[in-house]
């Protein structure tokens, strides 16, 4: 396992190194002008994370403190290249990290297992309007982040080894483009062959916005290496996602998304299937309420094989409780109702609620409800999040609660 005091070096070198007239500069958020058309831009972000879980026959209690630490040096032509460091270190460390080493008895999982790493290097040419090239390690989050994602909620990131780019000077058409060969998971340096995973993935979009509606096809292709813990998730995913805000009344509107695709294996993925995603929402505000129903369903052939999404940001999908990380070999079905509510009282504060039931896709049965709450607001500068999730069990996983309280500071 990691030493500690190597993580706590890490988290004393980052600091130190804000400590300079560029960091006074870099907290008003402009970057400091070095010479002629030349800037340089500090990037710090801490977030101290408590989480508590409580399930029949295990509990955790985790507090990890994560910081990232870095540099962007751009130009006035577009060219700009950026190097971040990550550090998680384990405060409370009652939990099961899912790293060897970490107490994985007889605590629950919370994944975030300490850890040092080089997050992100990558450099970037971008013109305004008329797109960009990005290439290194780098954040790549599409879309809403349902295939693929940085996995923002846990303290370690996930980034790729990739070439990406984009074209917005044909508008009212879009259109991005991806290839990586390395998947940077949130288990961290000491997680082994679960550090990275490697192979040929491609990911390809395009969008075209007819106001009020905006489509966007797209296609992940994943093809991972033979030998590793996900090589039999290598798959070929093709969709369509429709976006619409239509005009009611004065202040009233309704928000429409509508997502299909169709999932196949890929390459060496020894399996034989095809399955497919239906997604499905209505919001609207009322008296300053945000409500949204929605439907989700990934879907099952009945013979095992299931829509996984294994590149995404999970946690913004299927309730806060993470019960459905991996698409259970039934399928899911997700009914949804969400509320949230912006306040300007006490400085401010979002207040927001969803409730779940959850299904098979195959074989009818009942996997159980969840019930979700979140309040969210600043004191001075720090970020201030508290979040709960209850789900109660019917025929799958255990009934879980969770807590989370986190504190966030950024510049």
């Amino acid at each position: 396992m990691m030493k500690r005091r190597n993580i706590i070096s890490c988290l004393a070198l980052s600091s130190a190194a804000m400590v300079t007239p560029s960091v006074a500069q870099a907290k008003t958020g402009d970057p400091v002008v070095i010479a002629a058309g030349l800037t340089l831009d500090p990037i710090f972000d801490a977030r101290l994370a408590y989480e508590h879980v409580d399930q029949p026959l295990s509990d955790a209690d985790a507090l990890t403190l994560r910081t990232r630490a870095g540099l962007e040096l751009a130009s006035d032509i577009g060219i700009s290249f950026l190097v971040e460091s990550e550090a998680t270190l384990g405060i409370i460390n009652d939990f099961n990290d899912t790293n060897a080493g970490n107490g994985i008895e007889p605590f629950s999982v919370v994944a975030d297992p300490e850890n040092i790493e080089l997050n992100r290097i990558q450099l970037k040419f971008a013109r305004k309007d008329k797109g960009s090239v990005t290439i290194g390690r780098q954040r790549i989050n599409i879309d809403d982040q349902r295939f693929v994602g940085s996995v923002g909620w846990r303290q370690n990131e996930q980034t790729f080894d990739a070439v990406s780019a984009s074209v917005t000077a044909l508008k009212p058409l879009t259109l991005d483009a991806t290839y990586a060969i390395s998947q940077r998971t949130i288990f961290g340096a000491d997680a082994g062959a679960r550090e990275a995973f490697d192979g040929n993935f491609i990911f390809l979009g395009a969008g075209l916005n007819a106001d009020p509606v905006s489509l966007k096809g797209f296609a992940y292709l994943l093809n991972y290496d033979a030998g590793q813990p996900v090589s039999l998730s290598s798959s070929a995913t093709y969709g369509l996602r429709a976006t619409a805000k239509i005009p009611v009344a004065e202040g009233f509107a309704l928000e429409l998304a509508a997502s299909y695709a169709v999932q196949k294996d890929y390459k060496a993925n020894p399996n034989d299937y095809s399955v497919d995603y239906i997604a499905g929402s209505i919001g609207t505000s009322i008296a300053g309420f945000g409500l949204t129903l929605g439907y989700e369903n990934l879907g099952s052939d009945g013979a095992g094989n299931r829509f996984q999404t294994p590149l995404a940001t999970l946690h913004k999908f299927n309730g806060w409780a993470d019960m459905f990380l991996s698409t259970p070999p039934a399928g899911v079905e997700d009914k949804y109702i969400s509320l949230r509510k912006k306040v300007n009282l006490f400085g401010g504060f979002t207040a927001s609620a969803a409730y779940h039931e959850f299904d098979s896709d195959a074989g009818g049965v009942s996997y159980g409800t969840e019930f979700d709450a979140a309040l969210d607001f600043k004191i001075s500068v720090i970020g201030v999040s508290l979040k709960y999730a209850k789900y109660d069990a019917d025929s799958f996983a255990v009934d879980t609660e969770k807590f989370w309280l986190r504190l966030g500071y950024a510049f």
